[in-house]
């Protein structure tokens, strides 16, 4: 989305999408920061995201006794994101 910001600074109606998508943007931030505290509390980091090819990503998780390595889908978690930046948007 910060990546957007100058597309839409270009927009002839910029003064009417650019505070919405900067609300948006400090809450997802606020949020952002409230989950990584609440996650180092249980001891659980996001250590690295490692991009496999177009399709997946690996997302390495150390926790206080075990790291983990999941793999997803990039258009699922796309869409997850869309999902929950709507759903944000919407509140």
């Amino acid at each position: 989305m910060q990546r957007d910001f100058p597309v839409i600074e270009n927009l002839k109606m910029s003064k009417v999408y650019l505070p919405i998508l900067d609300k948006l943007l400090k809450d997802i931030s606020h949020d952002y920061y409230d989950s990584k505290r609440l996650l180092a509390k249980e001891k659980i980091r996001l250590f690295k995201v490692e991009k496999i090819d177009e399709y997946f990503s690996d997302v390495h998780i150390a926790t206080a006794g075990n790291d983990v390595v999941l793999r997803y889908a990039n258009m699922a978690l796309k869409t997850q994101v869309e999902k929950l930046l709507l759903s944000h948007q919407n509140k």
